[in-house]
């Protein structure tokens, strides 16, 4: 079985356009399809900016968006699971957020989550775990915060000019939707070797042609543009929603997954679906540590253990059981025994998909710093 595959219709419509905004992509990258009701808008945008790094949005006033998305890490947080505004931990690792206007679903194991507004209400609203906090008790606060701030009113007015009211909590979530659209990873070593602008090093070269290769077999669940297998972009119709097991847990040998991160299995009740997980992006992998949706993979030469071997074996404790032995692992995980050499040319050429430019560049940087 090659994972759980969940079918998605795309709404068809004319990619919204605003004055103002483009789309600065390599020849290689498809423009991202926009939700109709949700255009681009410079003016938008820089709104997103602010919102996404202002502590005054979480419930308690201590908690950002950005708090578990740091753009020197390429929008990860370098923890395996991420505290919330209240201390609880959330129950999976925080995942990138470069190129997400490009996914087909969001979160690790959500079908239902299509669009980045939806997924936007999981940490404000969400109370397994509490992530910002936000409640119908404290939400009329939180707005009356945003609206004290001098630099808030014009630029909802400038974002949204069409509404009566534009400064609300559904502004406030396009906007950072907008925000999160326009973080763009296209300009890493690797896609400048694509334009003809950069070489790879002979090590990085092997190490590609085992990535799209059939003996390493990555480009199956990683072979995208952006290096994943659920894209949606602007030509988008219809697109297929795939779900992996990967042979991280098998406990009990019955191929059971810790409780409550049993993947897609939460959303169907079908044991095929326990511990299926979507195909994160590998894009600036080499920066996001710790990997897995639980973070309990430390480095990316283990992450290259586990697959050379076909999944994972835990020897003991109350996650003890072998991966590799999972009824329900993806039939693209088998071991295939990889070489010392050959992990070291793979582990080289993921590392070609870092964007430097990514990481530093102050379209996506913290807009208050300037006040500290």
């Amino acid at each position: 079985m090659a994972g759980a595959v969940v079918a998605v219709s795309i709404t068809v419509a004319d990619p919204a356009r605003a004055e103002g905004w483009a789309w600065r992509l390599p020849a290689h990258v498809p423009e991202p399809r926009l939700p109709a009701d949700n255009p681009m808008s410079v003016d938008k945008v820089e709104l997103g900016r602010r919102l996404f790094y202002d502590t005054r949005l979480s419930g308690n006033g201590t908690m950002a968006c950005a708090s578990c998305h740091r753009q020197d890490r390429a929008f990860t947080d370098g923890r395996a699971r991420s505290p919330g505004s209240t201390g609880g931990l959330t129950h999976r690792n925080a995942q990138g957020l470069a190129n997400s206007a490009w996914n087909a679903t969001y979160t690790w194991a959500n079908p239902a989550l299509v669009s980045l507004e939806r997924q936007m209400e999981v940490p404000l609203f969400g109370d397994d775990p509490i992530e910002m906090g936000v409640t119908d008790a404290n939400r009329a606060a939180i707005l009356d915060r945003l609206r004290a701030e001098p630099l808030y009113p014009p630029l909802f007015r400038a974002a949204f000019p069409e509404e009566a009211e534009p400064l609300t909590m559904a502004t406030v979530i396009k906007a950072i939707a907008a925000f999160q659209r326009s973080i763009l990873s296209v300009d890493s070593r690797y896609d400048r070797y694509l334009l003809g602008t950069a070489r790879l090093t002979d090590a990085e070269e092997r190490g590609m042609a085992l990535f799209f290769g059939e003996r390493a077999e990555c480009h199956h669940c990683h072979g995208s543009f952006n290096f994943n297998d659920q894209v949606v972009h602007a030509q988008s119709r219809e697109v297929e929603t795939p779900f992996h097991n990967t042979g991280l847990y098998n406990i009990g040998k019955t191929g059971a997954f810790p409780f409550p991160n049993r993947g897609l299995f939460e959303f169907t009740g079908a044991p095929a679906d326990m511990g299926a997980f979507r195909a994160p992006s590998l894009r600036n992998v080499a920066v996001t540590a710790p990997y897995m949706h639980d973070g309990s993979v430390a480095t990316l030469a283990e992450v290259i253990d586990l697959y050379s071997e076909g999944g994972r074996r835990i020897m003991s404790g109350p996650n003890r059981g072998d991966g590799r032995l999972n009824p329900h692992k993806s039939g693209l995980i088998t071991r295939i025994g990889l070489t010392a050499a050959e992990k070291r040319d793979l582990l080289a050429f993921l590392g070609t998909l870092t964007d430097e430019t990514l990481l530093t560049d102050p379209r996506w940087s913290n807009p208050w710093e300037a006040r500290r």
